[in-house]
């Protein structure tokens, strides 16, 4: 199985997860890909959640978050934000250093569930 397999079958768990509405089960899933892969498989998840959040077929270019008020909005939200467009640019560095400072300022396990659940949000949003 390839490296991305392993990551799409474990997001689709923390994804099943998180839209049976199982936070405690979602924060779980994580801790099982970071004791089986590390953090780069939690990152590798982090990934094919955002891939799933901004959809498929996304024009190439650059692309700008709008996020009004941004800056009053709640570490994870702007987490969140920031690397949702991480992915849409396909910004890998940007998405590997907005994890790691998450990792370092003590909140990406937060973040990961804000992440889960709005993914899980926007697949509900599309009647997924």
């Amino acid at each position: 199985m390839e490296p991305w397999e392993a990551a799409y079958q474990d997001a689709a768990e923390v994804l099943g997860r998180a839209l049976a509405g199982e936070g405690e089960a979602v924060a779980g899933a994580f801790d099982a890909v970071v004791s089986a892969k590390g953090m780069a498989g939690a990152y590798d998840v982090a990934w094919c959640l955002a891939a799933t959040t901004v959809g498929s077929g996304l024009p190439e270019g650059a692309w700008t978050l709008d996020f009004p008020d941004i800056e009053r909005a709640a570490y994870e939200a702007r987490w969140v934000a920031r690397f949702l467009s991480a992915y849409a640019n396909a910004d890998t560095s940007t998405g590997a250093a907005l994890f790691q400072a998450a990792q370092a300022d003590g909140h990406l396990a937060e973040c990961l569930l804000t992440l889960a659940g709005s993914a899980a949000a926007t697949i509900r949003r599309r009647g997924g």
